[in-house]
């Protein structure tokens, strides 16, 4: 990383979203030993991108890069992590605050008023843009542009599908139990659904057979659709996982599933040459 943007780097102190409060004795926390992690701000769109970003401190030349996308609760202590575990395998992770112009979600404390108030009023092309912004930031940092991934869960995993339709540069993307369809609104016109013919990077999908917001006959009609495409995607089921399954810091945390999954990922990366 330049040495400009390495002095802008900061620390942060948010922790896990007041609406996931009390925390699962699940939770994973990664340390920051070898890694340089930090906050820093990307010019996108006429504004000041937050995010988060975690990367090796022995640079071994140009570094992979993938882009971790929030759950609704925006870049909290779990996305962090994520990021943090990436670095350990050698990734330049960077998490954009993606609802930064509409509002914090660290001030809210429940789920419904969560989405209702500022999740539901992000538009996809702003979150988009944002994106290619976040990307091109992080290869002008020496991040490798031959070798972009892209990773989401919950709401990010919904984003994933769709950046997968969106940037040739793309070489990969991970999704996790992201929603596949849905009301078409303003903010949110097109689903993963509707793109599986537009994909350019492959998807790998990953959901739960027990999870009541995204019951297996959507997944059906997406695997119906992504065949009728002959798209280059594969979606993985665990039976026994909820929603939310990677999530160690809730209930809803599975373990064998979450860990079968994370490999799944970094196998589904180095087989696009990401790794």
């Amino acid at each position: 990383m330049k040495t400009d943007e390495l002095l802008r780097l900061r620390e942060t102190d948010r922790g896990f979203s007041p609406a996931v409060i009390p925390l699962a004795s699940s939770t994973i926390t990664t340390d920051t030993s070898g890694l340089i992690v930090g906050e820093t701000t990307i010019p996108s769109q006429g504004d000041e991108l937050p995010a988060y970003i975690a990367m090796p401190r022995e640079e071994a030349g140009a570094l992979p890069i993938v882009l971790v996308v929030q759950e609704i609760f925006g870049v909290h202590e779990h996305i962090r992590d994520i990021c943090r575990r990436l670095a350990k395998l050698g990734y330049l992770a960077i998490a954009p605050e993606l609802y930064f112009r509409q509002g914090d979600p660290q001030q809210y404390h429940d789920i419904p008023t969560l989405m209702a108030e500022l999740v539901s009023t992000v538009p996809d092309t702003q979150v988009l843009s944002d994106l290619d912004h976040a990307t091109h930031w992080a290869i002008r940092q020496g991040g490798d542009a031959s070798r972009l991934a892209i990773t989401g869960f919950c709401w990010g995993g919904r984003i994933s599908w769709l950046y997968a339709a969106h940037n040739p540069q793309l070489k990969a993307a991970v999704a996790w139990y992201g929603r596949l369809t849905g009301a078409k609104t303003l903010t949110s016109p097109t689903h993963p659904v509707d793109i599986a013919t537009s994909l350019i990077a492959p998807v790998l999908g990953l959901y739960g057979g027990q999870d009541a917001g995204i019951p297996l006959e959507q997944v059906d009609i997406m695997r119906q659709a992504l065949r009728a495409a002959n798209a280059d995607a594969e979606i993985v089921v665990y039976p026994q996982a909820e929603h939310a399954f990677y999530a160690d810091y809730r209930p809803s945390y599975h373990e064998a599933s979450a860990k079968d999954g994370w490999q799944r990922m970094l196998d589904w990366f180095a087989q696009h040459g990401v790794a």
